[in-house]
């Protein structure tokens, strides 16, 4: 996620941090590096001349010497940088029935928003539906439907009318029993009248907690205009940015809706179903500069285990010893949410680990190959898998009985030695409650030295 962008901000801080003499010639060069960092993002011009003069200021300040100095200019580096990106304002769920209405024009994402959001809230209790009222778009009450059974979610659709309101209504006393309903509404090209009559006239009916607008990060500082054009047209309330994974123009949309005084609630960061998060502007900065974000790997992992899994694991993680079952859980939830290149990020430490290209590609099929190995091994085996290391015979054993080779089982032997070790490192810490810093330091310190991952 603006990877490019995290990458150059980064070098722009330890050249801060390592800089002997802050003279004009290297203030010059760090905010030469920084502006170039914010332009290939897209940030808008005028803010980034805004913020290069508070740090030319700042870093020329007699009154403020040495390292003492080095550290203001970070820390209001920091604290424009989350100002430019909007302020945090999440999305609070009301007690009584909350529906939720997601607008957009066409190629947004607006469809696939809608399964994530609902899967999103249904993973954290909530008893959720998705509910289809875009009745102009060719297919889009099948894929809706679909990209819901495939995820286990209620969904509401009606193939054959062509009215969205009366839709609505035929709906309205079925999903009473729901705390949560995402509504999908039609899209245009352009913001037309049409458009803006429709969706007054759900609103109208509907009544909705939250109206939404959806956003592609790739449009960039348009972003302003589009998000400026609905305000105006209709009562939005905020902002969810989908695709930012494959654009390094997030940068723009994201400080485009800060201007506009539009919240951005979540961003979409990938095709899966759990590749949606909570926008938390000084989070997601401090992701960009390698300083980890674990309360957004936190709410990664509560939404790919349901609640009776999270607490074994919680009660494991604190007796400092996983299982052999837990090892293949693990990474079988570390792809849903999108492998471990994806939230290598959000771990203290890890934000500049190297992993070897293409590592995850074939998890799925070492996956079904570790499953056999279990089924191989005794119940000793499985309890203390450090009888395999100690006598390889039971390895050549267990690799014959699942057909696979003996590298195979020593691979999940590595990924189990790997994984128990940062549980010892953390051993004692209730992960419910996310860490403190001391905690996330020691993380850090351990794990920072990793140069690359094996798997």
């Amino acid at each position: 996620m603006l990877e490019k962008l995290g990458d150059l901000l980064r070098r722009t801080t330890n050249k801060i941090a390592n800089a002997i003499f802050l003279d004009k010639d290297m203030v010059d060069s760090i905010i030469k590096d920084l502006q170039r960092a914010l332009i290939e993002a897209d940030v808008n011009v005028l803010l980034v001349k805004e913020l290069s003069e508070k740090i030319r200021k700042a870093a020329l300040d007699e009154r403020i010497k040495g390292i003492e100095k080095k550290e203001h200019i970070i820390k209001l580096l920091h604290d424009e940088l989350t100002k430019i990106l909007g302020e945090y304002k999440p999305l609070e769920l009301k007690k009584t029935q909350n529906r939720i209405m997601l607008l957009g024009l066409y190629g947004a994402g607006k469809t696939t928003t809608i399964a994530k959001l609902g899967n999103y809230y249904a993973k954290r209790g909530n008893k959720s539906a998705l509910v289809g009222l875009d009745v102009y778009r060719p297919a889009a009450p099948e894929q809706l439907q679909q990209l819901a059974e495939r995820n286990h979610l209620n969904c509401f659709v009606d193939l054959k009318e062509k009215n969205a309101v009366k839709l609505w209504k035929s709906f309205e006393k079925q999903l009473k029993d729901y705390n949560v309903v995402v509504i999908d509404t039609a899209g245009r090209h352009t913001l037309d009248k049409d458009l803006i009559e429709e969706i007054k006239a759900l609103d109208k009916e509907i009544k909705p907690t939250e109206t939404i607008l959806v956003m592609p990060a790739d449009i960039g500082q348009a972003a302003k205009k589009q998000a400026q054009e609905f305000l105006a047209a209709l009562k939005i309330t905020g902002v969810i940015i989908t695709r930012m994974d494959s654009t390094a123009k997030g940068g723009g949309a994201l400080t485009a809706c800060a201007e506009t005084k539009a919240p951005v609630y979540f961003i979409t960061t990938g095709e899966k179903i759990n590749d949606i998060e909570e926008f938390n502007p000084s989070s997601f900065l401090s992701r960009l500069l390698g300083m980890g974000d674990l309360e957004a790997l936190m709410e990664k992992i509560r939404s790919v285990t349901d609640e009776k899994k999270q607490k074994k694991m919680q009660a494991q993680i604190a007796e400092g010893k996983l299982s052999l079952e837990d090892v293949i859980e693990q990474v079988r939830s570390m792809n849903s949410m999108g492998g471990f290149e994806k939230i290598k990020s959000m771990i203290p430490g890890f934000g500049s680990a190297k992993i070897p290209e293409n590592v995850l590609e074939s998890q799925e099929a070492k996956l079904a190959k570790w499953e056999h190995i279990l089924k191989s091994m005794t119940k000793e085996e499985k309890e203390n898998p450090e009888l395999l290391e100690k006598q390889t015979s039971r390895i050549s054993r267990v690799a014959q009985g699942a057909g696979v080779h003996g590298s195979d089982v020593r691979s999940l032997l590595k990924q189990y030695k790997l994984l128990n070790e940062m549980v010892k490192s953390g051993s004692g810490m209730d992960m419910s409650k996310g860490l403190d810093q001391r905690q996330m330091q020691k993380l850090a310190k351990k794990f920072g030295k990793i140069k690359k991952i094996r798997f």
